[in-house]
């Protein structure tokens, strides 16, 4: 295993620390964890859904939130079907790239990537260039369709030929489309260390379904804001050229691995992982 990254845990606690806009497990939204996942599909573990109330009022308010939730209708969740972009999505985007821009969380990420020469210090040369990393479209097979981006695949979710859950690792798509009835979750997925997540958790590992398809395990941070997580995965895409990069960090009390995968120059996907559960 790969030794912890004591900077970028000292920079990633500090966001943490400054994320005001982040939701307080048990007095903003509350879960319920239930079953614990089984090996086969087939096994549901958690007769209810994973949330149970969430302070949708307080969401509606915070301008990175009601942003950011603008977005999430905007993709075809197809693999291989060609995304059309409008004018009022291309605003939309803007809008929320606007908005995480002005939180203490992303002056802090691009204070940082400034000082290592991997951003401008022009605002909005840095918005471009989170704009380029998260928004443009690709094709995730070579010479396809251009029918993915980063923001798509990381925090809306994709389906690969009716077979396959891609990404979906954002906590707030998962709620709306559990409201919706669209997700299924199935249980939670234990740490070796600790056989049972705790309702306050602010990381998890889960198993559900969603379009008829199901993910064995995926992990999403819990109540962070979205700025928190364009932040810590646009960071560690910078600081690495490599194709997969696996950063260990403790974020808070939480042991971490970040796996952020690049797609040419764009993010391909990003997501945490526990250590010490089977998602290794």
């Amino acid at each position: 295993r790969k030794s912890v990254n004591h900077e970028l845990s000292k920079l990633f606690n500090e966001m943490w620390d400054m994320d005001v806009n982040r939701f307080m497990p048990g007095k903003d939204y509350t879960i319920e964890l239930q079953g614990k996942a089984g090996d086969g599909a087939a096994h549901d573990a958690a007769a209810r859904h994973l949330f149970h109330y969430v302070n949708e009022e307080r969401m509606k308010s915070i301008k990175t939130f009601a942003t950011f939730i603008s977005l999430l209708d905007n993709y075809e969740t197809s693999t291989g079907v060609a995304e059309v972009v409008t004018p009022e999505e291309i605003a939309e985007n803007n809008h929320f790239l606007d908005a995480i821009l002005e939180t203490e969380v992303m002056k802090l990420a691009h204070q940082y990537l400034v000082k290592k020469t991997l951003a401008g210090p022009n605002l909005t040369d840095f918005k471009s260039q989170l704009y380029d990393i998260w928004f443009q479209l690709y094709a995730r097979k070579e010479g396809d369709r251009l029918d993915s981006c980063g923001f798509e695949h990381v925090f809306v979710g994709e389906t690969k030929r009716d077979k396959q859950i891609l990404g979906l690792h954002n906590w707030v798509q998962f709620y709306l489309q559990e409201k919706r009835n669209q997700i299924d979750y199935k249980g939670y997925v234990a740490r070796k260390n600790k056989s049972r997540p705790d309702k306050d958790d602010q990381v998890l590992s889960l198993q559900f379904s969603w379009k008829g398809l199901v993910k064995p395990i995926g992990s999403t941070f819990v109540g962070v804001s979205p700025e928190f997580e364009f932040a810590l995965y646009t960071i560690i895409f910078l600081l690495s050229k490599k194709n997969i990069t696996h950063e260990t960090v403790k974020i808070e009390e939480y042991d971490l691995q970040i796996v952020v995968c690049r797609h040419g120059q764009h993010i391909g996907t990003a997501y945490p992982v526990l250590l010490g559960t089977s998602s290794e």
